[in-house]
């Protein structure tokens, strides 16, 4: 068996749970949050979540990177417009920093101070990560001549 398909699968399938986990949360346990002003409606949806999605992400970012090298051996070349999958490459790279960072702040500073007053702070980093998750589709896509291709 070629290992190509079984770690494209493995990353479109933990791509599938991270963005729909993230379109679920944005779309109606974090409005439902909001209007009751109650942090711990997205509190619970948060703990059973982490438990498929922080394992998505990372199954995400390793294969990610291994079809990244698998496409584009030359690491420096990532970083660089020299080719249209170089340059995806560095647009998954750009927004995986994204992810990443806005993750953190809210982990670090928002969360642990989370209440009906800071539930709104903590939106704006749901509605972003859940923005760059659908980007990440669509760059995604863009690797078998999707639209930014």
């Amino acid at each position: 068996m070629h290992t190509y398909p079984l770690v494209f699968f493995l990353h479109v399938l933990a791509a599938t749970v991270w963005t729909g986990g993230h379109l679920v949360l944005a779309f109606t346990v974090l409005p439902r949050a909001l209007r009751a002003r109650d942090p711990e409606v997205l509190l619970a949806f948060e703990s059973g979540f982490e438990r498929i999605g922080m394992p998505a992400l990372l199954v995400q970012v390793v294969s990610g990177l291994w079809l990244a090298h698998t496409l584009v051996p030359d690491v420096a070349a990532w970083f660089t417009a020299s080719n249209p999958p170089a340059r995806l490459i560095a647009c998954k790279l750009a927004l995986l920093a994204i992810t990443v960072l806005t993750a953190l702040d809210a982990r670090l500073r928002i969360i642990p101070r989370l209440s009906a007053q800071t539930l709104p702070a903590l939106a704006h980093r749901v509605y972003l990560v859940t923005l760059v998750s659908v980007l990440f589709v669509l760059v995604g896509v863009s690797f078998r001549g999707g639209l930014l291709a």
